[in-house]
């Protein structure tokens, strides 16, 4: 032990070190980063993680109420909804749910995904300095951003707790199916969320067009009402073309995950979604891998 002692002063007092970190070399050459993107996904994912940290942080911690946000605005909407939907309109819950239950259960879903649609669309061009200095995979940004939306999920099902609690109404063995219905809904959001990014680089005038879509899709979802009721409304052939909106079978799923028994739940409708959420996220994919190689050159 004291020869090592001696060693390590040594070392020190030439400026040597005992322990050196691995090596990791760069290397430059045509075509290498197309090669290798997605292995470097995996290499710079402590990056991901950096960023969403920081979005999470910011979000959180310079605002006035900071975690509160994440609760007011989804129990506001709740309330509002009941006040219009319920006891204006006088429209009904399935089954034997509470009204607010019900509209909280699709709330949270559509929360998510209009908040990671918002916060991917804009990721780019506030990293702007960032993307234009280094190389790293640029599917990060927006992928880090919507962890920021998950988060608010996630503070946001303590209402949905609380309300449960509040109306005596328990959830079933359903609910274990909830953590598959919240990838779904990550699926759902990230490929809008790609191609809206894509396109605000290189037409800043999305980021004025994002909340409008935002505010307007909220009303085609199923949100204050039931999906069984549009179905009455509308008919099946026309229900099926409702259903062409993915958030229908995430918004359907979620409530019949927490609903229980209470809810319906249209299979044909849901894998409609389910499709379509596939075939959005790999033209997302696509479309970005296609416009992010000139991202610095335009941003």
């Amino acid at each position: 032990m004291p020869g090592l002692f001696r060693k390590a002063r040594a070392k020190s007092a030439t400026g040597g070190s005992l322990f050196k970190p691995p090596m990791q070399t760069l290397i430059i050459e045509p075509g290498r980063a197309e090669r290798n993107y997605w292995r470097d996904l995996v290499h710079y994912r402590e990056l991901f993680f950096i960023l969403a940290w920081r979005d999470v942080a910011v979000r959180y911690k310079q605002t006035v109420a900071g975690v509160a946000w994440a609760l007011i605005q989804p129990l506001m909407s709740m309330v509002i909804m009941t006040f219009i939907f319920e006891k204006l309109a006088g429209l009904h819950s399935e089954g034997n749910a509470p009204y607010p239950v019900m509209v909280f259960a699709a709330i949270l879903p559509w929360q998510f995904f209009s908040n990671a649609l918002s916060l991917a669309s804009q990721s780019v061009v506030t990293n702007a300095n960032l993307i234009s200095k280094i190389y790293f995979p640029r599917l990060i940004v927006p992928a880090s951003s919507v962890m920021v939306s998950l988060v608010d999920f996630l503070v946001a099902c303590s209402i949905l707790a609380g309300l449960m609690v509040w109306y005596h109404f328990w959830p079933t063995w359903r609910l274990i199916i909830l953590p598959a219905l919240v990838l779904l809904a990550i699926a759902a959001a990230v490929g809008p969320g790609l191609i809206t990014t894509a396109l605000t680089v290189k037409y800043r005038d999305f980021r004025i067009l994002i909340p409008f879509v935002v505010q307007f899709g909220m009303y085609l979802c199923p949100i204050a009402y039931s999906s069984s009721l549009m179905r009455e409304k509308l008919g099946e052939k026309w229900f099926l073309l409702y259903s062409v909106n993915p958030m229908v079978g995430v918004i359907d799923g979620f409530r019949w995950a927490i609903l229980g028994t209470s809810a319906s739940f249209d299979w044909h409708g849901f894998i409609i979604s389910v499709v379509l959420t596939g075939v959005l996220l790999y033209i997302g994919i696509r479309y970005f891998r296609k416009i992010e190689r000139v991202f610095a050159d335009i941003i």
